[in-house]
């Protein structure tokens, strides 16, 4: 389904001597208005909306603020808000007021694909943020080795029911969005890593619905699956943590939390908090540092021609399956996280400890050395 030539990101550092400028970034406002300088501006980032997962307004803008700055581009940041047509707007927007790259996160690959090809039109290069965009034709793809993600959630969901004691029983998947390309990878990701023992018998998958990376969807959806099942459910794989979250509120209405593992992805401040109280399991841990940075370096040498440098950035490729070709891509390596790891993504400064260990958490955060 994808090729993958996975390496470490030990290149982003090869360009870091191109940037000579010496400007300042400045990001979007949270609603998507425009706040960057009309003239000049470098680089214009459409991050997708504010809900499906925090880390999009809580970690990738500030860290893509930081990246920019740190490179000496002048760059606007921009949110769609889950909206289709203010995604096209946005946009169009930048496309005018003609920046020397855009980077997007799709909302979908249709409405991504269409921003992507006046950007070519209109001589602009691009970037696929985190998603790719199917028969977008960017010029380069930056994300994390979401196969890895899927595979990540899969052994770490077996790692967990084994620790709880049993040796089987019944799990479901719940999934994102079908409309997101990155879904459809982790999801191919935890079927591999739970292939081999589904088929031996030791796990029945019971159940297969999407949550549309939405709380309260994935919510419905688990109570559909729990219902049909009789409560007889072993183990979660929740493609994010947000949609874990609701997948958690249904299991205390059925007094039933901390009682089936539950997987999460993006490490964001309540599925931490969540793996801390015993509630979910752990969760697949993307650096959006590593990301932003990795864009922020591939901004520079597409900005200043240097092709060599940013092909020298490319880690491996990814294969857009309706174009039928590979698109050169900077990979990073995501990581599990337990109630033991918590304390990693504070260190790394992807979440701030005076919000994971408010009120009661405090105690668990120092039971589980999280620093404060």
């Amino acid at each position: 389904m994808n090729t993958h030539k996975i390496g470490r990101l030990m290149a982003v550092a090869a360009v870091a001597t191109l940037s000579t400028a010496s400007l300042v970034a400045c990001g979007g406002s949270d609603d998507g208005g425009d706040s960057g300088d009309s003239g000049g501006t470098d680089v214009g980032v459409i991050l997708p909306d504010a809900t499906t997962s925090p880390r999009w307004e809580s970690q990738d803008r500030p860290n893509l603020e930081k990246a920019f700055a740190d490179a000496g581009l002048e760059a606007t940041i921009q949110n769609a808000q889950g909206d289709t047509a203010k995604f096209g707007q946005l946009c169009d927007s930048m496309i005018n007021e003609n920046v020397k790259v855009i980077i997007i996160t799709n909302l979908d690959s249709e409405s991504g694909a269409s921003c992507l090809k006046k950007a070519a039109d209109a001589g602009v290069t691009s970037i696929d943020y985190d998603r790719l965009t199917l028969n977008g034709g960017a010029s380069y793809y930056v994300s994390f080795d979401n196969v890895k993600v899927g595979e990540l959630m899969g052994a770490g969901l077996d790692e967990c029911i084994t620790a709880a004691g049993k040796k089987g029983g019944n799990i479901v998947y719940v999934n994102g969005a079908a409309t997101d390309n990155n879904a459809a990878l982790f999801k191919s990701g935890y079927e591999k890593a739970l292939e081999a023992k589904i088929a031996d018998g030791t796990y029945k998958l019971v159940g297969d619905q999407s949550g549309e990376w939405d709380a309260t969807k994935a919510g419905k959806v688990f109570d559909q699956m729990y219902t049909a099942n009789n409560g007889k459910i072993d183990g979660v794989v929740s493609a994010n943590d947000t949609m874990a979250g609701g997948i958690i509120a249904r299991l205390k209405a059925n007094n039933a939390q901390g009682k089936i593992p539950v997987t999460g992805q993006d490490a964001s401040v309540e599925g931490l908090q969540n793996i801390l109280q015993g509630f979910q399991c752990g969760t697949v841990y993307k650096n959006t540092a590593l990301e932003a940075k990795a864009a922020a370096d591939l901004a520079i040498a597409l900005i200043e021609g240097d092709e060599d440098a940013a092909e020298a950035l490319a880690t491996g490729s990814v294969e857009d399956t309706e174009a039928g070709k590979d698109v050169p891509s900077v990979l990073a390596e995501p990581v599990w996280v337990t109630k033991e790891t918590v304390g990693t993504v504070i260190e790394d400064g992807q979440a701030d400890a005076a919000d994971v260990c408010a009120g009661a958490i405090a105690d668990l955060c120092t039971e589980n050395g999280v620093p404060q």
